[in-house]
């Protein structure tokens, strides 16, 4: 069964995930080092991992399997889970692929690499807000992976 995966820290989107996740009877994993109320749902696990860099990340990648869905925004995370077989959307709806995410982990090394070189871009700008249409454009990419997950383990199965 697909179960969806949940970067938690700073992630804008959890009820939302949890509502998909119910209409679709499906487990969900919010993954966080802490800081976060439980949800009571019985489809929401809360896994708390240690509060080290990058720990969140690194459960994920393991325990992540072909057909799953992973919510996050982290770059190198998506390019993990992609190679494990799972579908991946970032909470403004990106779908990250196979066929994107070469460019979007170069683009995401050069930029940290600059900011390493040149201490005034560390500062940076604001960060993009989040908005309504963000949140519909997730909505809709979710409802999609969902689907095709699903389409996937139907065809595999030998059933329509």
């Amino acid at each position: 069964m697909t179960c969806i995966f949940v970067d938690a820290d700073a992630c804008p989107v959890k009820n939302e995930i949890f509502r998909v996740a119910e209409r679709h009877q499906l487990r969900v994993l919010v993954v966080s080092n802490g800081g976060l109320r439980p949800s009571q749902h019985p489809l929401v696990e809360t896994v708390i991992v240690p509060g080290v860099p990058d720990a969140a990340d690194q459960w994920i990648s393991e325990q992540v399997r072909v057909g799953d869905i992973v919510i996050t925004t982290d770059i190198p995370l998506a390019a993990k889970c992609l190679a494990s077989g799972a579908r991946v959307v970032a909470q403004n709806g990106e779908i990250f692929t196979e066929a994107n995410i070469g460019n979007r982990l170069a683009t995401r090394n050069l930029m940290e690499a600059l900011r390493d070189a040149d201490p005034l871009l560390k500062s940076g700008g604001k960060a993009k807000s989040f908005s309504k249409i963000d949140r519909s454009r997730f909505l809709q990419a979710l409802e999609y992976q969902i689907i095709s997950a699903s389409k996937t383990k139907a065809k595999k199965h030998g059933s329509t």
